[in-house]
């Protein structure tokens, strides 16, 4: 028997799923709980509204980010430049996984929210961007121990980070818009030169 904590994971998980698959706007609660298996009664037991769901998700986004790609991509086992790379074949690899299983790239989910709901909902925009700036600081560390071990020149491993992940998002949205991971992994090759551009 489903706990409480199934439940409210189980609408989480389908508010991802299918705001991913279309739009936060296209996606009403009646869906998100035809979809979950829940009444739509019981939703309101967890979440006030389907903007604190999306909320919810985002968190929930968050972390399987943080611990499938950049616990791993950044993990100081190899040297950083090889960090970056592995940064990229990882995304690379997710967005081509969800390729495999729906017949398209979604995009970044941080960054089809922010786009479709940047401009009218301070709180979500706010969420993202933190989440943003964390990547950009796992970035900048890595840049700061290539520059520290001789593989990059001194520069502004800061601005080069911030260049390097909006290159990134900007990769995704490529993708997105050809129906093809593999942008993501072929052109994420040039990100070193860009941060050395950068910095």
């Amino acid at each position: 028997m489903d706990t409480a904590a199934d439940t409210r994971q189980r609408l989480v998980d389908t508010a991802r799923n299918l705001i991913a698959a279309s739009s936060y706007h296209a996606v009403g609660v009646q869906e998100i709980c035809g979809q979950a298996g829940v009444q739509k009664g019981s939703f309101y037991h967890f979440f006030d509204s389907k903007r604190e769901l999306a909320l919810a998700a985002v968190d929930d986004m968050a972390e399987y980010f943080s611990r499938s790609i950049f616990e791993h991509a950044f993990s100081a086992d190899i040297a950083p430049l090889a960090r970056i790379e592995r940064f990229f074949t990882a995304v690379y690899n997710y967005h081509q996984q969800v390729k495999d299983t729906t017949g398209h790239v979604q995009g970044c989910p941080f960054g089809n929210l922010a786009g479709e709901l940047g401009s009218v909902d301070s709180g979500m925009r706010d969420k993202i961007d933190t989440l943003f700036r964390l990547a950009e600081t796992a970035i900048d560390q890595t840049l700061q121990d290539a520059v520290e071990q001789g593989d990059l020149p001194r520069m502004d491993t800061h601005a080069a980070a911030r260049a390097i992940f909006a290159y990134a998002e900007g990769l995704i949205l490529y993708a997105k818009t050809r129906n093809d991971a593999t942008l993501i992994r072929d052109l994420g090759k040039r990100a070193i030169q860009l941060a050395i551009e950068a910095g």
